[in-house]
């Protein structure tokens, strides 16, 4: 593999594009986080546009340098030598970021994965894409239907006794958190009810995937410490997760990028 080599991953999501890349050694050197927007095409050109002031320098100068797409944008991204399906992104991400084998949960902003390794490879993947109800959409949909942000949901969430919400798809969802503000009910159990019942079918999807200890949170709720205290109390075991564990399919998609001929 020639000395100084990149490999550049770009992971289109519906809600927020993630970009990552490794050395020659395999080691993350940069990641970069935005908003997708309305057009992958355009997240795509910011994506790159970002890349061009690395260290003063792009990084599409350096030899060999080659780019792998993933994600719900991946066909968008002209400049991408492969596309790779988000499964296997996520799944060597993830073996990247943890080093061994469990239960890889994704928590996206459209659709939620699960995703078994076994020798660091997708063993099987259950997926969730026919409802947001189970997703990072649907928190922040409940958060602006409570007016707050979404970090202000899990604040509040905190401080509240769980209010069940029984509603499996998102619209009736919020119709039913729109009754319980009607009828007075505090915001702090509102909230709590809303982040149980996410929790609550995630843990569902990973019991369809036969999902084994130990489990390990990526995508954009891995920050949120509230949901994987949970998510961990449902599933009777620690939830393990990182900063970088948002990057898993565009560090995934990188590794892949690195060892392109």
């Amino acid at each position: 593999m020639p000395a100084g080599r990149l490999g550049i991953g770009v992971d289109i999501g519906s809600t927020a594009t993630k970009v990552a890349v490794v050395d020659a050694g395999g080691k993350l050197v940069r990641t970069e986080l935005m908003p997708t927007g309305f057009s992958s095409v355009d997240a795509a050109g910011r994506a790159r546009a970002a890349l061009e002031t690395w260290k003063g320098d792009s990084p599409f100068s350096a030899f060999g340098t080659r780019v792998v797409a993933t994600g719900y944008g991946r066909v968008a991204v002209p400049y991408a030598d492969k596309v790779v399906t988000e499964i296997t992104c996520h799944g060597r991400g993830a073996a990247w970021l943890f080093g061994a084998d469990g239960t890889v949960i994704d928590v996206g902003g459209q659709d939620t994965k699960v995703i078994r390794l076994r020798g660091a490879r997708v063993a099987k993947f259950v997926m969730n894409d026919k409802c947001a109800a189970g997703t990072g959409r649907f928190l922040e949909i409940m958060a602006d239907r409570l007016g707050v942000s979404h970090g202000e949901l899990s604040a509040l969430a905190r401080a509240g006794e769980p209010t069940q919400i029984t509603s499996m798809c998102t619209v009736f969802a919020e119709s039913e958190v729109i009754s319980l503000v009607g009828r007075g009910e505090p915001r702090e159990n509102i909230a709590r009810g809303v982040i149980e019942s996410v929790v609550g079918r995630v843990a569902t999807l990973v019991g369809s995937a036969g999902g084994a200890t130990p489990y390990y949170l990526t995508g954009g709720l891995c920050d949120n410490e509230l949901v994987v205290e949970l998510l961990g109390e449902k599933l009777g075991a620690r939830v393990s997760t990182c900063p970088e564990a948002r990057f898993a399919g565009a560090i995934g998609a990188a590794l892949v990028a690195q060892e392109l001929e």
